[in-house]
Parts: C-alpha cells; structure tokens; sequence
C-alpha cells in the first residue's frame, strides 16, 4: 500500500428498492479513526455494517460518512401529530402569560419531523443496497488519498536530502568546531599555569570540552534516523506516528548539535548555519507528516 494521505472525499449514488440514495464519505486529518454517521433514523444495523467495513478499509483520520435519500418531488408529508402538539403547547403557553398570540407556521414546518419524507426501505434492505456503493466511495477516497500521498511523499524526501546536505556540511566544517575547542583549552591552561589550580580540576575540564566538542554521535545519529525515515516511506501500512516520531529525535540531534558549536567564531559558524537548515526541513516535514496515515 501506497502512503495515504487522510485527507479525501468520494460521493456514489445507488438504490435501494425504487428509492435513489447519495452516499458520501469525506475525511480529514486526526490522532485516530474517528467515524461519523449521518444515516435515516431506522438505519441501525447498516450503522453497525458501515462501521465494520469502514475499520477495514481504513487506519486513521475523522471520517463522515452521509447517506441521504431521493424522495422525489411531492413526497412530503405532514407530520400532524407532531405539528398539533407544537401548536397546542404555544397557544397554552400564550395563555397562561396571558399574550395573545398565534405561532408561525413556517416557525413550526421547520421543525424536525415536521415534513415527513416517507418511509425509506426496511433496515434489512438497505445494507445489499449501500454496502457494495461504499466499496466503490472508499476505493475512490482511497484513490484520491494516495494521489495526494505521492505528493507528501516527494516533497518528505526532497526534505530528508536536505537534512543530508546539511549533515554533509556540517562534517565539512568539523575540524573548525574542534580547533575552536582547542584554542579554548589552550586559554585556559595557559590561565591556570600562572594560578594554583588543582591537577584533577584540569583534568576535569579538558574532558568536559573534549566531550562538547565532539559532533559526530549526533551527525550519526541523524543520518540513521533520515535512513530509517526513508525506509518507512517504502514501507506498508500506517506509518504517519512513525515518521512524527522520527522527526522528533531528528529535531532533538540537532539541537544537541547547535548547543555544542555555539559561540564558535570562523568557518564553525556554518555548523550553525546548517543546524537552522536542518530544523527548518524537519518543521516543515512535521506538517506534512501530520496528515499521512
């Protein structure tokens, strides 16, 4: 399977019986599958089917899903039970605080229920009619999803080459963070030899900026995570929190990596330089990737 966008809407119609129904389904971005129906009120068990074969079809995004029927022209009917107890309880209400009024009849039409439609077909035949159009509404929002799924998937990569770019820089420029680190050290040796400064102390801080000074564990560890992110765009299934997660310790190494060569003067400066290049794909690919499946 392709990588899927969540974001997508497919409309069929079909019939059920000699009565024409439209069946859309419509989805957007989201954590988790989150399904909505808007169905005729006696459509429980299709409910329950839909549902059933909408988790099959799909992994994560909210999604309504709408069924409406075609009653034709005339069909409408007057609930009157419905209408007569509105009109009754105004003109009781009017009464007891004492107003002389009347209600608004196109007020009470616009009541739910108020113009019955008709009855749709029996519960039981409605599932043969709608089940088979949602196959073909999800086949065609699946399409549209991996269509727009290509799309995220070109820009992701040509994002993770320029982490690579970046990382590739940054090794250009190593040798200028560790000379920088050195010429610190010097300056304080040089420091503490005219001072009675304690051997261990010395000790202690040469291994403190030996240890600042070295990027290449975060260099590596950037480069497995752009691999590891490529990999899952070549891979199956719902892959959307995963690629997140990624971008996640993908920004985290590389701020590790502009904490360690800030304040550096010279050609380490463009370790900085590529460190914002670095965070600004991987913020941009963050947006994207919130709407992958």
């Amino acid at each position: 399977m392709a990588i899927r966008s969540m974001t997508g809407f497919a409309q069929v119609k079909g019939l059920a019986g000699n009565l024409a129904f439209s069946l859309s389904v419509k989805s957007v971005n989201h954590r988790f599958l989150d399904l909505h129906f808007r169905l005729p009120s006696y459509s429980d068990a299709l409910e329950m089917a839909l549902r059933r074969a909408l988790k099959e079809k799909l992994a994560r995004g909210h999604v309504d899903v709408n069924l409406s029927f075609d009653q034709g022209a005339g069909a409408m009917a007057l609930n009157r039970p419905l209408v007569s107890a509105y009109v009754q309880a105004f003109r009781a209400a009017a009464a007891e605080v004492g107003i002389a009024a009347e209600p608004d009849l196109n007020a009470v039409l616009r009541l739910p229920g108020a113009l019955d439609g008709g009855s749709g077909p029996p519960d039981e035949e409605l599932a043969p009619a709608v089940l088979p159009k949602l196959e073909e509404a999800l086949e065609r929002l699946n399409h549209m999803r991996e269509e727009e799924g290509r799309a995220l998937e070109r820009e992701l990569r040509e994002r993770m080459a320029h982490i690579l770019l970046a990382c590739g820089e940054v090794k250009k420029h190593r040798d200028a963070v560790l000379k920088g680190y050195t010429e610190r050290l010097n300056t304080r040796l040089q420091e503490w030899l005219g001072a009675s400064v304690a051997p261990e102390r010395i000790a202690q801080e040469a291994a403190l900026l030996a240890d600042r000074s070295d990027i290449h564990e975060e260099l590596v560890r950037l480069e497995n995570h752009v691999q590891h992110f490529l990999g899952l765009l070549d891979s199956e299934g719902e892959v959307g929190k995963k690629l997140d997660f990624l971008l996640q310790e993908l920004n985290r190494e590389a701020n590790t990596l502009m904490s360690k060569t800030s304040g550096l003067a010279g050609d380490a400066v463009r370790i900085t330089e590529a460190g914002l290049a670095m965070k600004s794909d991987i913020e941009k690919a963050r947006e994207q990737v919130q709407n992958i499946e």
